[in-house]
């Protein structure tokens, strides 16, 4: 077995490694997903790219030159994420993960280092040995999105007049702030707007045809009408099932979405870190569940 660091021609290869556990995992646990490796690559190569250039550390395992696994983070300011985790079925628990998560996930890097993790009883033993603990359940909400009545003002995000806003309520809200670079990924896949109240910015969101996310409120109270304008916009969009990720402790959020008729997926994952932080009661995270 040989450990590497990745490239940008290694996309593909860690997007099937990545597709071929999910969806083991998936079939063991009764929740089968839809969908070939190739037709999940159509779907998210533009994330495999944004991961890959802005990736904190990226490993791969190779047995024989095939990749048999990797594991990838990103670094925002004093934020250090756990973005991917993946060794194929059938060269699990052989050292493998341990090589790859020593590497790109070190314990002295990072002022606070985070994990959006599945329920992986292997993967969670990993986690806990690398220093983080499970800090509360993340849920995907599922419904068919309609019009919505809501009580803000949005107006489409200019990363050149807003972005110093999103930096700022990121900072209030997660500690951390996104950069530019990454504010205009989000803008090429998805719509973004600022919400305000009279003059007053007071929230941020983003959704389109391919996901939700990320959305912050300064206040939590602000959330149900901010979810509304989002929902809104997806059935504009043409959006048939939306699917918005919510942290246990936005309970505001959780409410108003069952409220509308929403569900609560059965796959249910675990925020981990290595100490609490943020105020994710008006916290949406970018969906799917990459990173915050």
């Amino acid at each position: 077995m040989n450990i590497r660091r990745g490239s940008s021609e290694d996309a593909k290869s860690c997007q099937t490694v990545m597709w071929a556990s999910v969806t083991d995992f998936a079939a063991r646990r009764g929740m089968p997903l839809e969908g070939t490796a190739e037709v999940w690559w159509a779907s998210g190569g533009a994330m495999q790219s944004l991961l890959a250039k802005h990736a904190a550390e990226w490993w791969v395992a190779e047995d024989g030159g095939e990749i048999i696994g990797y594991a990838r983070s990103i670094e925002r300011e004093g934020l250090l994420e756990l973005t991917e985790f993946f060794v194929v079925p059938g060269k699990q628990a052989r050292g493998v993960g341990k090589a790859l998560l020593d590497r790109a996930f070190p314990v002295t890097r990072g002022e606070v280092r985070s994990i959006i993790a599945t329920t992986d009883s292997r993967a969670l033993a990993r986690y806990y040995a690398a220093d983080t603990s499970a800090q509360f359940p993340m849920f995907t909400l599922v419904g068919a999105p309609k019009h919505a009545e809501h009580a803000v003002a949005a107006r489409v995000i200019d990363v050149g007049r807003d972005g110093a806003f999103v930096a700022a309520i990121e900072r209030e809200t997660l500690g951390f702030a996104r950069g530019d670079d990454e504010l205009r990924f989000l803008l090429e896949e998805r719509e973004g707007w600022i919400y305000s109240r009279g003059d007053a910015p007071i929230a941020f969101g983003f959704v389109g045809a391919r996901g939700s996310g990320p959305i912050a409120t300064l206040d939590p109270q602000d959330m149900p009408d901010v979810l509304s304008h989002v929902e809104s916009r997806a059935a504009a969009l043409g959006v048939v099932e939306l699917e918005l990720q919510l942290p246990g402790p936005n309970e505001r959020g959780v409410r108003h979405l069952l409220h509308r008729g929403f569900h609560i997926d059965p796959w249910v994952n675990l925020l981990m870190s290595n100490r609490a932080f943020g105020r994710f009661d008006r916290v949406v995270p970018f969906g799917p569940p990459v990173f915050l």
